[in-house]
């Protein structure tokens, strides 16, 4: 039997935080992601001890966790070493504003990665990202099924997405 939390819990509830499991290139993860996004900032950095090494199997004193921000959103970076790798159950969406910004994010988080489809790349680091225009979700939404099955077919014919082919989709009856 669940246990609801009382209401005013809810209102003080601390933000879910994305953590994040790497072998161990968790600091070089947290430099690239820092550099890619605005408002980003390294935080505190916590180091394995002996004893934890030990039972990690990894060195005394190098990185255990690693706190950061993404425009502002906390994360924490973990060398956890090889036992789990990310896989696509799990993505980053990033909805952008504008084709100038969806290429910045493609362009970067996909340099050394691998390019998917869809909007979905893995980054270098094997961490999935969905990178899409941000008024993609109000056309998924729309009543429309005729223009629902044109955006999806755009979305679904594309590795990068495009703002024009999207909107142009959405507008005409063409089917991509």
């Amino acid at each position: 039997m669940s246990k609801t939390l009382p209401y005013n819990r809810l209102e003080t509830m601390k933000p879910i935080i994305t953590h994040l499991w790497f072998d161990k290139q968790a600091e070089d993860a947290v430099a690239f992601y820092c550099s890619v996004f605005p408002n980003s900032k390294k935080g505190n950095t916590i180091y394995y001890n002996e004893e934890a090494a030990k039972m990690a199997q990894m060195p005394a004193g190098s990185v255990l966790t690693i706190d950061f921000e993404l425009d502002g959103k906390p994360f924490v970076a973990l060398n956890g070493g090889p036992a789990f790798k990310f896989t696509e159950a799990i993505s980053l969406m990033i909805p952008c504003e504008s084709q100038e910004e969806l290429d910045h994010y493609w362009d970067k988080l996909s340099e050394g990665g691998e390019v998917q489809y869809c909007g979905w790349l893995k980054d270098k680091f094997g961490l999935s990202w969905q990178v899409v225009p941000a008024v993609v979700k109000q056309y998924l939404a729309d009543p429309d099924p005729e223009r629902v099955s044109r955006v999806v077919a755009a979305i679904m014919n594309s590795q990068k997405l495009d703002f024009a082919t999207i909107e142009a989709a959405a507008a005409a009856g063409v089917r991509f």
